[in-house]
């Protein structure tokens, strides 16, 4: 059979136009081409980023955390510090989404979430979030066994607290980042935290990390802060305020120690407070610094203020007689005394707590302005400069505002507002011959020359009739210290409700020790007390008695009392002959 060719028969010819061949013929070439152009991007100039894409499969970028500052006391004590910790990290892009129901239970029930929650972080629209920071080295173990892909644990610090709720709103606290929330860990927050590194490194399907590839970055510790607190000193202080708050039935209480020599801090306690390493339910009163932030009327606190303006002035001396009455009439309220007096010297204005006395020295012998200028020149109406967050000015009215009503009230402590920090300040110019001394609250113990406000000769007066006031006769006998004398004001003044003065009370007691030679200024607030007294001398005194008492005898100080004033109300006969023998030896030895 004769064969017929293709092209050669007519039929089977297909008879294309040429146009569509090249057309083809051209398609062909440019797809060729573009795969020739995408290999050698590839291959070429995209390597790195295709590389790249590659490897962030594995490879991920962890921060290497900086270890923070340490908080030691003027003696080197840790309080606060950094206890390594681990956090749980989910990378979403790697953990399945069908992962067992099981696992998930027994994750959520480790990290103390519900099941929801857990589900509904795990679908987040990120690739890297944090579960739970900070977990137990325990539970962090846990959840490593679980091996579910995508779960990593990665290294971090946790804040520690050794003193506890004593120290608590001096340090403060930081957060679960690490950042500064509270006290000196915030106020200090940009020495303390130092700066996170970097590093790169390969894990597996199940986040671990299997390899360190790089260090990006290498990491910034923080520097160490000292404080001036002394840590002895602040738990005694702390309990003799919380001691007395209880005592009292009171809503809270505050004292503050300072080194007259120094300007030094040596505690600052709060009470109610809280354990700065379990804050799981603390509330705005505990976190409340009431030495710092909280303000009031002084009350008669105040009064050696007043009084040691006319005498710097030399319009009175401590053994000027003034007659007193029963009631002074300035303004449509009379000032009255809590005991009737016919005649007092201007010590025993002091000493008797006088409200008239006190009145009748500024409106007989000084100016509203001679009184203003007096005030803010010892710190009142303006916030004290420590370096610590949330330190209030008080209130001292312009006095071209004062009536003469105003100007009566203020001489005994009402009509202007400060805080304890303040008060206790202010009685600086008492201890050093009327200079009042820079504070500070780092570690700072040479000498420290302060601002001279009165003479040393109304400095020692002023200490003369304020010792006077914890002697009998005086409205704080509770304040003796055993060993050592001692010199203060009482303080009882209304608290204001509304716009009027309710029956609610804040007693203080400001004072220094040893009166020979004083080293320090303590000053105790006790807010609200209901059990029996509200007086500063029954209430506060006995905490400025117990604190100035073991403050001397940590830093050393001799004994300077005599036997008069070893006579304490609160002893027996035996117990004031034991303290007399000590301190006679002690007095022999210098």
């Amino acid at each position: 059979m004769r064969t017929v060719g293709f092209s050669t028969t007519p039929n089977l010819v297909l008879r294309l136009p040429m146009w569509r061949s090249r057309l083809m013929l051209f398609m062909l070439f440019f797809v060729f081409m573009l795969l020739l152009i995408r290999a050698f991007w590839i291959q070429g100039p995209g390597n790195a980023f295709y590389e790249a894409k590659g490897v962030r499969g594995t490879q991920r970028e962890l921060e290497l955390p900086a270890s923070r500052g340490k908080i030691l006391d003027r003696n080197g004590q840790v309080i606060a510090t950094s206890l390594e910790a681990k956090s749980v990290i989910a990378y979403n892009d790697t953990v399945p989404d069908d992962l067992a129901a099981d696992k998930v239970q027994k994750l959520a029930k480790l990290l103390q979430l519900s099941e929801a929650e857990l589900r509904r972080k795990l679908k987040e629209d990120r690739k890297q979030i944090f579960l739970k920071r900070q977990v137990d080295p325990v539970v962090a173990q846990q959840i490593k066994e679980l091996e579910i892909p995508g779960i990593g644990l990665n290294n971090e610090y946790r804040r520690f607290y050794p003193e506890g709720e004593a120290m608590a709103h001096v340090v403060g606290f930081t957060s679960v980042e690490d950042r500064g929330q509270e006290g000196m860990e915030l106020s200090r927050e940009k020495e303390l935290a130092g700066h996170p590194g970097a590093r790169r490194v390969v894990v597996d399907r199940l986040g671990r990390v299997v390899e360190d590839v790089a260090i990006l970055q290498l990491p910034q510790n923080g520097k160490d802060l000292q404080l001036s607190i002394d840590s002895k000193i602040q738990f005694l202080a702390y309990n003799a305020v919380k001691n007395a708050v209880e005592q009292h039935h009171a809503s809270a209480g505050g004292a503050v120690v300072l080194d007259t020599q120094t300007g030094e801090i040596l505690a600052l306690a709060n009470y109610p407070s809280y354990n700065p390493n379990d804050r799981k339910k603390l509330t705005g009163e505990q976190l409340r610094n009431r030495v710092l932030t909280d303000t009031f009327e002084p009350g008669s606190t105040i009064k050696p203020l007043t009084v040691a303006i006319a005498l710097e002035k030399g319009v009175i001396t401590p053994n000027t007689n003034m007659a007193i009455g029963a009631k002074y009439l300035v303004g449509p309220k009379p000032i009255t005394d809590t005991h009737p007096y016919d005649n007092l010297t201007v010590s025993q204005i002091i000493q008797k707590s006088s409200n008239i006395g006190t009145a009748k020295i500024a409106m007989n012998n000084l100016t509203a302005e001679e009184m203003w200028n007096f005030y803010t020149s010892v710190g009142l109406g303006q916030a004290p400069k420590i370096g610590f967050p949330g330190s209030v000015a008080g209130t001292v009215h312009p006095y071209k505002k004062w009536m003469p009503t105003d100007q009566a009230r203020i001489a005994f402590g009402y009509g202007i507002s400060a805080s304890l920090f303040q008060v206790a300040r202010a009685y600086t110019i008492f201890a050093r011959d009327g200079e009042l001394v820079p504070l500070t609250i780092e570690r700072s113990p040479d000498f420290k020359p302060g601002t001279h406000v009165i003479s040393a000769k109304t400095a020692i007066q002023m200490r003369s009739m304020m010792e006077s006031v914890t002697e009998p006769g005086g409205t704080a006998i509770k304040a003796q210290a055993e060993g050592y004398r001692v010199g203060g004001k009482t303080g009882t003044a209304h608290k204001l409700v509304g716009k009027g003065y309710g029956n609610k009370y804040r007693a203080y007691f400001a004072g220094l020790a040893p009166i020979s030679a004083p080293r320090i200024v303590v000053a105790v607030m006790i807010d609200e007390p209901t059990g029996g007294s509200h007086y500063g001398g029954d209430v506060a005194a006995p905490v400025f008695s117990t604190i100035v008492s073991e403050t001397l005898r940590t830093l050393n100080v001799l004994p300077d009392s005599n036997m008069k004033q070893m006579t304490l109300q609160d002893k027996n006969p035996t117990e004031i002959q034991i303290a007399a023998v000590k301190t006679n030896a002690a007095v022999l030895k210098r």
